[in-house]
């Protein structure tokens, strides 16, 4: 698996701004059962870790990533913040050192999209969830962008992050195909909501936490990959950066959608 966005510190502050932005959006439902064996598959930073964890004191959570140096700043982030119910582990999501049916939940955030072979990383995820545990998968879509001022060459810029994604096995857009996805992955009982971002200048934090600092700073970050991969024009990518901020002006809009999946093994 590739990261495409890298593991630099600004992509760490683009990360929990997005959280900190988003966490009444994405996990207003995120809860699970008291004192309950919670296995996060991919926590990165721990931007989200610091928010699951801290809504389900009780529960312990087991939380690995691939990346020693993701788990690292993860551990550093958690203790920062005085949450004391997270155990960090480096591991592989399609080789998970745990047994058969060893959790009772599994949480999955921003990490398919990522993956070469989601259906090897989900048969994996299943094997350590205990029968009739549950799964919660929340992904994003950069197919469901759209903006006032629009822009030809934002556009042009954001498929730029939708080809190298893919160039490295992963999808951005993934988000609209959770549902089939668990469905063939053999989950039951699957159900999925969209979870809109809207964003205009009535809502100055949402602007700045998610137009600015985490959907235009995420495409911003590729523009080395996008131009040495060829993918657009120098001056055209830089348009459309420009573009995407001046949607966070005072007339400007934008607009996203994020999808939350909960099904049952």
């Amino acid at each position: 698996m590739k990261y495409v966005h890298g593991y630099s510190e600004r992509e760490a502050i683009r990360l929990e701004d997005q959280a900190n932005t988003l966490t009444e959006i994405l996990h207003h439902d995120s809860h699970w059962p008291e004192n309950e064996l919670i296995l996060e598959a991919g926590c990165g930073v721990g931007s989200q870790t610091k928010i699951i964890a801290r809504q389900n004191p009780t529960c312990k959570f087991f939380s690995v990533d691939i990346s020693s140096d993701s788990i690292k700043k993860a551990k550093q982030l958690t203790t920062k913040s005085g949450i004391k119910n997270v155990r960090f582990q480096n591991a592989d999501i399609f080789n998970l050192p745990f047994d058969d049916n060893s959790f009772d939940h599994v949480f999955v955030c921003f990490v398919l999209e990522h993956l070469s072979d989601y259906k090897l990383a989900l048969t994996e995820l299943k094997r350590v969830l205990k029968k009739d545990g549950t799964i919660m998968v929340i992904e994003g879509d950069h197919g469901s962008a759209y903006f006032h001022p629009d822009s030809t060459e934002a556009r042009m810029a954001i498929q730029c992050q939708i080809e190298l994604q893919k160039k490295h096995g992963g999808d951005a857009n993934i988000g609209r195909r959770l549902y089939p996805i668990l469905k063939e992955s053999g989950f039951k009982n699957v159900r999925v909501s969209p979870r809109m971002i809207y964003a205009d200048s009535s809502r100055p934090n949402m602007v700045e936490g998610f137009t600015r600092n985490t959907f235009t700073a995420m495409i911003e970050g590729i523009r080395k990959d996008a131009l040495d991969n060829q993918l657009i024009d120098e001056k055209l990518f830089d348009k459309g950066i420009a573009d995407l901020y001046r949607t966070s002006e005072e007339d400007g809009v934008f607009c996203y959608a994020f999808f939350k999946a909960f099904a049952v093994k």
